[in-house]
């Protein structure tokens, strides 16, 4: 949980002109969004070339990690130091209006700015690949998995994001009609969207009466 309420101090690129009222730039309100999320998508150029990748993600304090393998192009390029804009978003809700113009989403979306870093240093690597897996699933680093071995550190880049360039935006709430259209007999509202995770299903290839985990069968994200 993330106790420094500070904001990130605004940049051109970061402030919201239009309907700036939903922008947020608190660090409580932009770290609960990338702790929720799954999945991020990191857009650059390369070579003269848009790039965009979706790709797992964890953050520790105030940096964004990312990984992948060390031969992987898009990583090497990351890694050069390249400028990269970084994008994450939870959908809440399909917002029906009374016009088609007017229909929207509601959202809470992040969008982050800057350079990577590669960590060069072997041992610094492995409290963060750890940190990937308890961004996924709290809790599951700890739970007996293979050592991390120095193969793996080797063969794995980790590039880090200082996360002091970055915006949310959010939206909430019904429908924003206009005045004439509340007299349309059509029904208008929200229609939540709800993220939902089934019962675990245990890997046939077990070689042991393992029960399955609290982390696991509990889980929520």
């Amino acid at each position: 949980m993330n106790k420094d309420n500070s904001e990130i101090q605004k940049t051109k690129r970061t402030t919201l002109n239009r309907l700036s009222k939903r922008g947020h730039y608190d660090k409580k309100t932009l770290y609960s969004i990338l702790d929720s999320a799954l999945i991020c998508h990191i857009a650059y150029v390369y070579e003269g070339e848009p790039r965009v990748i979706p790709t797992a993600f964890a953050r520790i304090e105030n940096d964004f990690f990312i990984h992948g393998s060390r031969v992987a192009g898009n990583i090497k390029a990351l890694a050069s130091g390249i400028m990269a804009s970084i994008s994450i978003t939870r959908l809440d809700g399909l917002v029906l209006a009374r016009s088609g113009f007017n229909h929207s989403m509601n959202y809470r979306s992040v969008i982050i700015y800057g350079a990577g870093i590669k960590i060069e240093k072997k041992e610094e690597k492995r409290p963060i690949l750890n940190a990937f897996i308890d961004h996924l699933v709290p809790g599951r680093s700890d739970d007996g998995l293979k050592p991390i071995s120095e193969q793996d550190l080797i063969d794995t880049t980790v590039i880090r994001y200082p996360l002091n360039e970055m915006s949310a935006k959010i939206r909430t709430g019904h429908p924003n009609d206009e005045d004439e259209d509340y007299n349309l007999p059509v029904w208008a509202g929200v229609i939540p969207v709800l993220r939902q995770f089934g019962e675990p299903i245990t890997d046939p290839k077990m070689r042991y009466p393992t029960p399955t985990p609290d982390y696991a069968k509990n889980y929520q994200k």
